[in-house]
């Protein structure tokens, strides 16, 4: 098995991946892990797990990334951020990942925790994506492959798309091998993100990802909070359906095998699906899509 997902992008030009959560229970890892084993018989090219603001499912995270690697022979990527984390302990988690034979991070700033929602970097603290980036290539040389988020319509913090695109440059000349981007129902914001970056001289990987849409009100909140435009044509379908919860599933599936073919028909290098710890839908669209 190729751990590093870099190896498996040399022979592949598209990749169909999984983005899951550490659940905040034991009752809810385990139920995780008997859908891992679910996620890994429709045989995607690997799969990440995320991080919990401040560090606090850090363990978790190293737990579920190792076992998807040594269980089920699956390649994963674990979610590293820098907020609340001294150079020092991001040097330690590193150290952890690579004993654990954890060949992949996406190198991420992160949002502060919710009960230090104004916690600031100090002269021990990485400030930015960036700096983490070049953190891990200055200490671990290429013992790691690194993804970094992108962002197709810019930002929270920086919605001017120039901008936000040279930011991105940046995470690349410290290191970062690939991106991963943030959620969109329009495609033309992915396409002319990668034309932006592009521009710039960013040939790397522009992996999109894609959120299936299951409730509509869900939707509106979670939108609202990364800043994700929804497009007028989400609202006609889902908002007349939004009390009937097998017709939205319906529809959302439909949906989104429809975004995936636009954006794998345009020369996407791939789909990563955020599939919130759950099989169904995403068995669906990937059947439906795959090449």
């Amino acid at each position: 098995m190729k751990n590093q997902v870099t190896d498996i992008f040399k022979d592949k030009g598209q990749t169909y991946s999984f983005e899951l959560f550490p659940p905040k229970t034991e009752k809810g890892y385990q139920k995780l892990l008997g859908t891992l084993g679910d996620l890994c018989r429709l045989q995607p090219d690997f799969i990440s797990c995320t991080y919990g603001a401040g560090g606090g499912n850090r363990e978790k995270t190293l737990e579920i990334a190792q076992h998807i690697q040594e269980q089920l022979s699956t390649p994963s990527i674990a979610h590293l951020t820098c907020v609340c984390h001294t150079k020092d302990e991001i040097r330690g988690i590193l150290q952890d990942m690579k004993t654990r034979g954890i060949g992949n991070i996406l190198a991420l700033r992160g949002d502060p925790p919710l009960d230090n929602p104004d916690w600031q970097p100090g002269k021990n603290n990485f400030r930015y994506a960036k700096d983490l980036c070049a953190f891990v290539r200055e200490e671990f040389g290429h013992d790691f492959t690194i993804g970094v988020a992108g962002f197709p319509e810019g930002h929270p913090l920086c919605p001017e798309l120039d901008q936000d695109a040279r930011f991105l440059k940046e995470k690349v000349d410290n290191g970062a091998d690939f991106v991963i981007t943030q959620l969109f129902f329009d495609n033309a914001h992915y396409f002319d993100y990668v034309k932006r970056l592009r521009a710039l001289g960013v040939n790397s990987r522009v992996i999109p990802g894609i959120l299936p849409i299951t409730h509509y009100d869900n939707l509106l909140r979670f939108c609202q909070s990364c800043g994700t435009t929804i497009p007028s044509q989400v609202h006609e379908i889902f908002k007349p359906i939004r009390e009937d919860k097998d017709k939205m599933l319906e529809e959302g599936i439909r949906f989104c095998i429809q975004q995936c073919r636009e954006l794998l028909e345009g020369g996407a290098p791939g789909l990563h699906f955020y599939a919130l710890n759950k099989l169904h839908p995403v068995d669906t669209i990937l059947k439906n899509v795959r090449i």
